[in-house]
């Protein structure tokens, strides 16, 4: 997968992420991170989890489902770290 379809990936399951888990208060940066943090993990989890290899494999709704699932993880993560969470 390119760095473009990293970034279009990102955005659009970072946005969605941010919009369940806090109502939409980030940035496009901020929501391209986190997403690609999102897709990142949530191609890790499916791969151990459930044996699905390259679950992110381009700009398709399937590799945006396991983005937004992974950054709401990645998200949830962050936030139960103690102190000041960023997201």
């Amino acid at each position: 997968m390119g760095i473009l379809s990293w970034i279009i990936v990102g955005l659009i399951a970072g946005w969605l992420a941010n919009q369940l888990m806090r109502g939409g208060r980030g940035n496009a940066a901020t929501d391209i991170v986190v997403g690609i943090v999102g897709a990142l993990v949530g191609g890790f989890l499916a791969a151990e989890l459930f044996g699905v290899s390259n679950a992110v494999n381009g700009v398709n709704v399937g590799s945006i489902v396991v983005a937004f699932l992974g950054a709401i993880v990645a998200i949830w993560v962050v936030r139960a770290l103690p102190g000041r969470s960023p997201l």
